[in-house]
This record gives structure tokens, sequence and C-alpha cells, in this order.
């Protein structure tokens, strides 16, 4: 059975358990990371030498890292539903899944997920916050152009150019942070919520991560 270690809170393994739940493939999900700990321990490490999650272990086959993982997924059970054959259409669901892992995820992630909700009220840079809240709403307004004549980032049809995107949009829409109007990429989201995969590991609730700077 397809093992998966990580921490339904994280959002990297958020975005490979959609997929599963996607793929309805049997799994069993080992908590890893954060208060789980075994990051450092010796055998995850002999899995991943980065220490970090998530890391799946497929009838002996080992991977890491988030978009590697989705790729092998998709390419292993998907038989070409999210990740096209044809190399020109995969080119296009891999630029979506590399812009959003290089730009959008540090922007929502780190500089305003991190930076905001995250980090103590008192130890708060609001000069950093501010200027991620406004990186964030020129890279959804770019996305609200580009979905303004599609269903999904590839197309009328879900792939993984989504899911790293997508994965995002449950964290933006919940800060009380301001936002652009981004009717396009708010009608992707309803699509999004709509799917039981991305309601249930990817709306998990995280106020108990408030002002939390540890797991």
């Amino acid at each position: 059975m397809l093992k998966v270690w990580g921490r339904r809170n994280s959002f990297n393994v958020q975005k490979v358990m959609w997929l599963i739940g996607e793929l309805g493939l049997a799994h069993e999900h080992i908590p890893a990371g954060g208060s789980f700990g075994q990051l450092d321990g010796p055998d995850f490490l002999a899995m991943n030498p980065h220490g970090r999650v998530p890391v799946i272990d497929d009838a002996g086959t080992v991977v890491w890292e988030s978009h590697a993982i989705l790729r092998y997924l998709a390419a292993r059970f998907g038989a070409d539903r999210f990740w096209p054959k044809d190399a020109g259409e995969r080119s296009g669901v891999d630029r979506w899944m590399d812009w959003s892992q290089t730009s959008l995820q540090p922007a929502v992630l780190t500089e305003v997920f991190w930076g905001f909700y995250r980090t103590p009220e008192n130890q708060r840079n609001w000069t950093a916050i501010n200027q991620g809240i406004a990186r964030c709403s020129t890279y959804f307004q770019l996305l609200d152009g580009w979905l303004a004549d599609r269903r999904y980032l590839c197309g009328d049809s879900f792939s993984l150019a989504d899911i790293p995107a997508g994965t995002s949009l449950y964290r933006y829409f919940e800060l009380e942070i301001n936002r652009p109007t981004i009717p396009h990429v708010t009608a992707w989201y309803q699509r999004l919520q709509e799917r039981k995969a991305y309601r249930e590991h990817v709306m998990i609730p995280f106020s108990d991560l408030y002002g939390r700077l540890d797991f």
C-alpha cells in the first residue's frame, strides 16, 4: 500500500493528499513533522536526506518534494488524466506548477500566512507583510485575467496545474487581509470547493496555528 509521511495541516502535504484523494488511492498516512517529529531520525533521513515532508513510499519507490510526488502519482496512477502525455500540453501544466512553487507560494505562505497569521502580533513586520499582501494581489490579479475564459488553469479540465495554486486559495481567502476584486479566481475557488478531495484535504481549519511560530 502507498505510504505517505506528513502532517495534515502542512501546505505541501495537502497538495499530495489532494491528488491522492482525486485518484482514490488506498494509502497509509503516517503523521510526521511538527509535533509528530520523526524527521531527524535515521529511518526518515534514509528516505529523504533533507528531513522534510511530504515523502511517499510506493512499494519501494520513495519520492520526496511535493511537486515531484504529484508528477509521480499522476504518471503512475492517473493514466494521462491530470498530467498529459503530449509534451506541449504537459509543459503548460509544468509551467503553472513551477510558477506556483517559485512565485505564488512564497508570497502567500511565507510572506503573508507566516508573516501575518503565524507570527505573534508584537513580532509582526508590517512593512514586509504589506509588501507580501501587495505581491499576492498582483499574482491573483494575473490569475484572474488568465481565468477569464478558462474554467481551470490549463483549459476546461482540472489538472495538476490547479493543485499547487489551488491549495493557496483556502488560506488566502480565509485570512483577514485586503484582497483585490478577482471574480474569476473566486469562481475557480468555488469550483475547487465542489471537489470532495479538496474539501477533505485542503480546507482544514488552521486557527490553532494563529500567532504560533512553532508547530
